[in-house]
């Protein structure tokens, strides 16, 4: 007697190449031991975005894609330098003819003086700088600050946080390094924020 003919003839090429379809890789869907939710949320991110880029086959869409995140990257470049660094946006005023800008210094100046002068002349945009250059003078005299001529406003209020020194420091540059006027009233604003402050 015969024995029966193995009907069952297994495809090798065929079996190999099932294997190769991602389609049937069911290995992907369950979660290994050692991977966490960040390697799971990457790995999604990954397909996500080669089969949307697969779709996306025009150039021009690829090219919007670069360029939205050549915009996002430079907004928050600029976000940035704007918060830490507030002055390099701000247009520096041109002085008057007769007016010298002098180099910023906290030492050797009776700031009581050039205030009231600077008042009684009408120049309230000299009385706004000795104000703040006053208002250092006291934070670097009492350890709060560490005065430099190198320093930014900027740099100051880092160091000494508190809420009426950032705002009177952000008048001074606008002032200073803005297009606003230092009126009397912006003085007089200043000048209590420096009195609650302890400065003056």
């Amino acid at each position: 007697m015969n024995p029966p003919l193995d009907t069952l003839v297994c495809d090798s090429l065929q079996i190999a190449g099932l294997q190769q379809n991602p389609d049937y890789d069911y290995n992907r869907e369950l979660v290994r031991p050692d991977e966490t939710l960040w390697d799971m949320f990457v790995s999604w991110f990954r397909g996500w975005w080669r089969e949307w880029l697969h779709n996306a086959t025009t150039s021009s869409v690829i090219d919007a894609i670069y360029l939205v995140i050549a915009v996002v990257t430079l907004g928050l470049i600029v976000w940035f330098l704007y918060r830490y660094r507030p002055e390099l946006f701000m247009r520096r005023k041109r002085l008057a003819d007769n007016e010298e800008e002098e180099e910023e210094t906290i030492y050797g100046i009776d700031f009581d003086q050039e205030i009231s002068r600077a008042l009684k002349s009408g120049n309230h945009r000299q009385a706004v700088r000795y104000l703040y250059l006053k208002t250092l003078r006291r934070l670097s005299d009492t350890s709060r600050i560490d005065w430099q001529p190198s320093k930014t406003p900027s740099q100051y209020v880092r160091e000494h946080p508190s809420e009426p020194f950032r705002l009177l420091t952000q008048h001074f540059l606008r002032v200073r390094y803005g297009n606003f006027e230092a009126t009397p009233e912006l003085f007089d604003e200043m000048r209590q924020l420096a009195e609650k402050g302890g400065w003056l």
